[in-house]
């Protein structure tokens, strides 16, 4: 049996409940900002960070300069580099508490180091801030647990996990990991992907050729392409975020095996427990965060090596020093983690039979325009990689027939509404307008609507969702 519909003052770490608060918050409106205590972690400082860095900045950084706390030496010399490219200032980086680093900078430098901060994934998180204020030891789990129960979804062995601060650190580490072998070549990116997994791609390398509707005739031109070696690494989601398309993943397989590109996949939005990717991928990475963690609690991010990859040794000794032996999760987040995995299966497959009645709910509703999910786009495509006993997953997207009327629906819509994805209770969230507001019109031409809106259905009574949606559609 599912459960209730949570109360989503508690269940919740943000809330946008309407669309002008939407709209307020991505443009930086007081009347928004001043009311939100706590956010998506890349991109809105936890209150317990935003101490670390006043009291780093106290401590360490020069009148009119600014302290901004990274995880390891690492990521401040990359925040270095990237703000010394981007704008001539000068910074230095500091050692901090606990094997910390601080990148000084000064207050005009603030908003481009921050976008590294973003875009990496690299981040402190508020469990390590708490410890550090608190100048307490955490409370630690064991990586080889975690890695453990990994192992048991994913086939690869224990050392083949590498774990991370968050699924974008993931990401990014793999990028990096395909530019080491390939620094002169651009990568290749099938399918619209979630947002920071192009923007990556675009802003640390040698840019990216992108195809985002990977069929037909220039989804064979793109495969010729690879068997002819023109890429530094294919990037592909399966299924995508939000579009839940899904590549042609044995066929764009086999075309990197015959040209000699890494296939890097991300199993994100239908997790491991749905889908078997790992023998067409060089590189699988996940976010942690969601499906995995389930109460959104915790960010941490996966990228697990396929031991049959050809470049499975030189991959194997990038990742075992960027991570110093495997994780660079910390330890209080690990014990976190490790504790929400446990139901992880259960999730996903009472999320699968969920998902799979709203979407059918949706797909036949007469208000509804269109309705995104692998049962009904790309369905071959997704289920050559579906497992026996997996299902369609849990997101969803959607659009109405009249589509100025989903800032209405939305608003009226009795659901947790929040920029997430892979909780037990069901997120809302107008996707394109958090992930693309200031480029609205460049996403709509790759085919997502500004009025679209995602559900992450969780695992509470399936037609206690359905009738939260039968309400707020019936203003459509």
């Amino acid at each position: 049996m599912g459960r209730p519909l949570p109360d989503c003052t508690h269940a919740c770490a943000v809330s946008l409940p309407t669309w002008e608060s939407v709209i307020g918050y991505e443009e930086g409106r007081d009347k928004v900002m001043k009311k939100l205590e706590a956010g998506y972690p890349r991109f809105f400082l936890h209150p317990l960070v935003k101490r670390l860095f006043a009291k780093a900045t106290e401590e360490i950084a020069e009148s009119g300069k600014r302290a901004i706390v990274f995880p390891h030496k690492r990521a401040a010399q990359g925040a270095q580099r990237y703000v010394e490219r981007k704008i001539a200032v000068a910074t230095r980086i500091a050692s901090y508490e606990d094997g910390m680093q601080a990148l000084i900078v000064p207050e005009t430098a603030i908003g481009v180091a921050m976008e590294y901060w973003r875009y990496t994934g690299e981040v402190v998180s508020s469990r390590q801030a708490e410890d550090l204020l608190n100048e307490t030891e955490p409370e630690g789990s064991s990586t080889v647990i975690l890695k453990q129960q990994l192992s048991e979804f994913s086939g690869a062995e224990l050392d083949d996990h590498f774990i991370y601060e968050s699924g974008m650190a993931g990401i990014f580490s793999a990028y990096r990991a395909v530019m080491n072998l390939f620094p002169s070549k651009k990568t290749l990116q099938l399918e619209f992907p979630y947002v920071d997994a192009l923007k990556v791609q675009q802003r640390f390398g040698n840019g990216v050729v992108f195809l985002y509707d990977a069929e037909g005739e220039d989804f064979d031109a793109a495969v010729r392409r690879i068997q002819e070696g023109e890429f530094a690494a294919v990037f592909c989601e399966v299924p995508s975020n939000p579009l839940l398309r899904t590549v042609n993943l044995p066929r764009v397989s086999e075309a990197c095996r015959q040209g000699g590109v890494p296939l890097v996949v991300d199993d994100t939005v239908a997790s491991s427990v749905n889908l078997e990717v790992l023998k067409y991928a060089d590189l699988v990475t996940t976010s942690l965060t969601k499906w995995v963690s389930g109460v959104g609690d915790v960010m941490a991010g996966l990228v697990t090596l396929n031991e049959e990859s050809v470049w499975a040794t030189e991959f194997r000794s990038f990742f075992s020093e960027d991570t110093d032996g495997g994780s660079r999760l910390y330890a209080g987040d690990c014990l976190a983690l490790t504790s929400n995995m446990k139901s992880y299966r259960e999730r996903v497959m009472k999320s699968n039979e969920n998902g799979e009645l709203v979407a059918d709910y949706l797909h036949e509703h007469p208000a509804v325009g269109r309705v995104w999910y692998p049962k009904y786009n790309t369905p071959h495509e997704y289920n050559l990689i579906r497992r026996d006993e997996g299902g369609y997953g849990g997101l969803i997207s959607f659009t109405l027939k009249q589509p100025r009327k989903m800032p209405k629906v939305y608003d009226a819509l009795e659901l947790c509404k929040g920029p997430s994805l892979g909780t037990e209770f069901t997120l809302a969230s107008p996707y394109t307008m958090l992930a693309h507001y200031f480029e609205l019109d460049w996403a709509e031409a790759c085919g997502v609507s500004p009025n679209l809106l995602r559900l992450s259905v969780g695992i509470e009574e399936g037609e206690a969702v359905i009738g939260a949606l039968a309400r707020a559609l019936d203003l459509a």
